[in-house]
């Protein structure tokens, strides 16, 4: 921090606290600075233009000036130790103070360097000896890199978009990143993705230094991001309800998420104000201008300068640093020398922007597509490009020119493999992919034809490719090409050629392990009720497409959620422990009714359905048979659920209602007349130890009945697999279900139908059981928690019941509850009707046998 000529002449902490009124009126109307000494240390009495972040509220500690007077010593001490102290006048910062000698805050994150100490011999200066004087350098060994190379995963920010973040490998700490995109593309928005990433997500600390928009457009499009709301109608101010909320919830959190649009933005100011934020975690720079603007810095010829700053910014405090520039200009990108550099690049479909990654010194690194959606200020995971198989005089699926669509494409997914980046796939396929990539580079077609069928043979042998973004990718990027056939059928139709010829598809990876039906009726023969295509989109225009809605609502949730579990990971961790027991559903049956399985004929089948029989000891009356609408779906409006991945938390003392999962629990006592144990069919199944593993739902109410006094001990948590709870992500889901059922339920027949068919399918590809069915879900805990949640509330209704006098007689799946009436009542907790929630009631003698619900 340099010295202005005000800061020659220092005061004293007592002279300063007498004249502190004075000396805060030089700061605002001058722009004055005054140095502050106390023994021997000095802090810096400035204007808030020297630290912007100051001005954020609830940022850093703030006094107003009366108590900041009486405090000022504490205060100077604190701010000379490196933590920015800010100064009121009534609830408005005036100035701040700062540390005067920027070497004695601690603004390193490598400790190593402030202790003094090393691990090369001593911390040597520049010079080669020991300086105790300054601060030292720091060399570091070739074990202490190894170190690093082998100590896992480097964690750090990401942008939340599954094929970039792969592309990438996430923000690296201590890089400067660049996102190069022409204007209109949307660079900002990757910068913003970030930030709402590494604030709303991860709960870390930002940066957002602003030199374009303001801090009003930024909230705004966070809004938008974040809740789907049109960001045009967001800047006219007109928010809904579900938006006013989420931008409540963002305020709550906003104290991450620190902006700065001061004007004359430069970025010696970015890197004066990072050092001060404690918990930096990401600094991100919106935007630098390829023309030259007087009014703002960060523009113009000043731009090779300013990325020399930010680079020494991401260096110092070890953090990454993300800069958004507006051009994707090679020339201009050079000169700016970033770590990496993301191009944004638009494409014929205007439906996709293509995005580069490339690397100092290496060169292009990866790929991956972005969907924008502009409206929504954000950019949404596209996955891998969708490419049509190309005809042409070179050959089957070769492009008119080497360097075509396709052969570019095959190439850059073959990168991760071919770099020794990644594994799973066979040396003889890595060779000829290896081969392929020279001759794509190269332009050479005669090559390529040469290639193709070896290539093709090869990957024949690979039963399937990764279960990874980039083995999906390579799958996609080898289909244009036609079906590699294994070389026993290579034998016998004449070789790989042949097979390209034929003009089949490369299948992509399946998902391995899968189970779990969507039924519960049907869940006993092991099978999942679906048939091949249901998982599938369905068709344009179809009257209910509930798998796109499914995977919409999902894509969209600001929680980045993982709908797919890897293969190779199903068989360890929390994954064997959830088994379809975990529903709860109730199979209950009043002790002193008796029951008995009946054959029935139904549609020209014959079935078998419950008779049930009451004693006598009950009295005149009949039995009110109460079938619930849409258990599943209406349960999907808030079902209690980690989005991410589980983590092994362990015995838990108390329930984290912050989180959710799976917890091995005790089975709790339940003695209460005339009411099934409310975990259902999960009680009559415990562990030699008395123990059962549940979904969130249960565990939530087992808290509330303790809460209420119907339990006696409270739920003791054996063992635990959780994630940061989520209760809305199906929400999107359940809300076009309600207002899709209303309007079908009305015209009934086949469109009815059809909604009720295409519902089911996509609840139960959730967790599908055939390894053969390609869901674009594999979440056990998903499905059994929002299973179990449809148990706890058909279970709570049927309770309430009860303790209002009712007499339950049985109760059973998700839907189903019948109890005795002497008077052709149903009980009024249950409200009558055909909406989600609402029941139908129908009253039947005593013998006769149980028809099935109908909804």
């Amino acid at each position: 921090m340099s010295q202005s000529p005000q800061e020659e002449n220092p005061v004293s902490v007592t002279t300063a606290r007498n004249s502190l009124y004075s000396l805060v009126k030089l700061v605002e109307e001058e722009g004055r600075t005054t140095v502050i000494t106390k023994h021997k240390v000095r802090a810096l009495l400035a204007p808030l233009d020297r630290f912007p972040a100051a001005r954020k509220t609830d940022a850093f500690p703030a006094h107003v000036l009366s108590a900041a007077q009486k405090d000022f010593g504490d205060l100077v001490t604190l701010a000379a130790q490196g933590e920015p102290q800010v100064l009121l006048r009534n609830t408005t910062p005036v100035a701040v103070l700062l540390p005067a000698d920027p070497a004695s805050s601690p603004l390193s994150t490598d400790t190593a360097a402030h202790s003094g100490a090393a691990t090369a011999g001593g911390a040597v200066n520049s010079q080669g000896h020991q300086d105790h004087g300054s601060t030292p350098r720091r060399l570091a060994t070739l074990g202490d890199a190894m170190s690093v190379l082998t100590g896992g995963p480097v964690g750090g920010p990401t942008f939340g978009l599954p094929g970039l973040d792969a592309a990438t490998g996430g923000l690296q700490p201590g890089r400067l990143t660049l996102v190069a995109a022409p204007p209109s593309v949307g660079g900002s928005l990757l910068g913003l993705a970030a930030a709402r990433k590494t604030a709303l997500d991860d709960h870390a600390v930002v940066l957002y230094a602003a030199s374009g928009p303001n801090r009003n457009d930024i909230f705004r499009r966070i809004i938008s991001a974040e809740s789907g709301g049109d960001y045009p109608r967001l800047k006219q101010g007109r928010l809904t309800e579900h938006e006013q909320q989420i931008a409540r919830q963002l305020v709550q959190a906003g104290d991450l998420l620190l902006i700065d649009d001061g004007t004359n933005l430069r970025a010696e100011d970015i890197a004066e104000t990072a050092p001060h934020m404690k918990g930096l975690a990401l600094v991100v720079v919106d935007r630098l201008q390829a023309a030259h603007s007087a009014r703002l810095p960060l523009s113009g010829d000043r731009l090779p300068d300013a990325s020399q700053v930010l680079a020494g910014l991401a260096r110092d405090l070890h953090v990454p640093v993300l800069a958004v520039v507006d051009s994707d200009d090679p020339t201009l990108l050079g000169l700016l020398d970033a770590d990496v550099v993301v191009t944004l690049s638009a494409t014929a479909d205007p439906g996709k922007v293509q995005v580069t990654v490339t690397e100092r010194d290496f060169g292009t690194i990866g790929s991956a597509y972005l969907k924008p959606d502009l409206m929504h200020a954000r950019f949404l995971d596209a996955g891998v490009a969708s490419l049509e198989r190309v005809d042409s005089p070179a050959g089957p699926g070769l492009s008119t020119a080497a360097g075509g669509t396709a052969a570019l494409e095959l190439a850059e997914a073959a990168l991760p493999y071919t770099s020794g980046g990644h594994q799973g796939i066979p040396a003889a396929l890595t060779h000829e992919l290896a081969a392929w990539r020279t001759a794509v580079a190269g332009g050479d077609q005669e090559a390529l034809k040469e290639i193709l069928p070896s290539l093709l043979q090869a990957a024949a042998a690979v039963a399937e490719m990764p279960d990874t973004h980039e083995g999906h990718r390579l799958a996609a990027a080898l289909r244009p090409y036609g079906t590699p056939v294994p070389a026993a059928a290579a034998e016998t139709t004449g070789g790989a050629a042949q097979a390209t010829a034929a003009g089949a598809s490369v299948q992509a990876p399946v998902d391995r392990g899968q189970a779990q039906d969507g039924v519960a009726e049907d869940e006993e023969d092991g099978e999942d009720g679906l048939a091949p295509g249901d998982e599938e989109d369905e068709p344009e225009g179809h009257v209910f497409p509930a798998l796109k809605i499914l995977k919409d609502a999902v894509g969209r949730s600001k929680m980045h959620p993982i709908p797919v579990i890897r293969a190779a990971d199903r068989d360890s961790g929390p994954w064997p422990l959830i088994s379809e027991d975990m529903d709860g559903e109730p199979g209950w049956v009043h002790p002193d009714v008796t029951s008995t399985r009946v054959a029935h004929e139904r549609n020209g089948k014959r079935v078998r359905r419950d008779q049930l029989d009451v004693p006598a000891s009950f009295g005149d009356g009949l039995m009110c048979l109460i079938d619930r609408n849409g258990s599943f779906p209406s349960a999907c409006s808030a079902v209690p659920l980690a989005p991410n991945k589980l983590l092994h938390t362990g015995p838990l003392d108390v329930f984290d209602k912050s989180q959710a999962g799976i917890y091995q629990i005790s089975v709790p006592e339940w003695n209460y007349p005339g009411m099934p144990h409310p975990l259902g069919r999960l009680a009559e199944r415990p562990d030699e130890q008395g123990r059962v593993w549940v979904t969130t739902p249960h565990v939530k109410m087992l808290e509330r009945l303790h809460r209420d006094g119907h339990l006696a001990e409270p739920v003791v948590i054996h063992d635990s697999w959780t994630g940061k709870a989520n209760e809305s992500l199906f929400k999107p889901f359940y809300q076009a279900t309600k207002d899709a059922r209303t309007e079908l339920i009305q015209a009934g027949g086949d469109p009815y139908k059809a909604y009720k068919t295409r519902l089911s399918i996509a609840l139960r590809l959730l967790w599908p059981k055939r390894p053969e069915s390609r869901s674009p879900f594999w979440r056990p805990d998903w499905r059994m928690s929002m299973v179990a949640e449809a148990s706890v509330r058909h279970w709570t209704v049927a309770f309430k019941a009860v303790q209002a006098g009712h007499t339950l007689i049985a109760l059973r799946n998700v839907d189903a509850a019948i109890f005795w009436t002497p008077d052709e009542t149903a009980p009024d907790t249950y409200r009558i009707g055909t909406g989600f929630g609402e029941v139908k009631a129908k009253f039947i003698q005593p013998g006769t046998f149980i028809p099935e619900g109908d909804d």
